[in-house]
């Protein structure tokens, strides 16, 4: 992931996160990305100051979305697609409570919601997912 600091044609300043920079060229020659003020997709990139963390001030988990999947991945269970029928099963008192993670489809999270289970997305793909 990359972050760039963007203007647009209005003098606009804001930043956004990109899989690569080709992929920031990518959606804005497309017309995919919008000034977060005035909705003007007119976008370039702004020079920025890299952001080099001084020598010693360095930790393994600086991302705090890796922190956090480190941190379920480490203290749940992950369960896949079964995650709807084991999420409910559990709210229903059909198996025992743990913590789990995985994948469910839009219907199936929307009923979980709907009938008080409680859930939560997860801001990653898990590691068990990645190639």
């Amino acid at each position: 992931m990359i972050r760039f600091t963007l203007a647009c044609d209005n003098d606009h300043h804001f930043e956004s996160w990109f899989a690569s920079n080709a992929a920031c060229d990518k959606l804005m020659s497309a017309g995919m990305v919008e000034c977060t003020t005035c909705g003007s997709t007119d976008i370039k990139k702004t020079l920025m100051a890299p952001a080099v963390p001084k020598k010693g001030n360095i930790t393994p988990t600086q991302n705090p979305i890796e922190k956090l999947r480190a941190e379920v991945e480490a203290n749940s269970e992950y369960v896949g697609g079964s995650f709807a029928t084991q999420a409910r099963d559990m709210h229903d008192g059909l198996m025992d409570e743990k913590p789990i993670y995985g994948e469910a489809n839009a219907a199936d999270t929307k009923k979980l919601i709907e009938d008080g289970v409680p859930i939560l997305p997860l801001p990653f793909v898990p590691t068990k997912k990645v190639n």
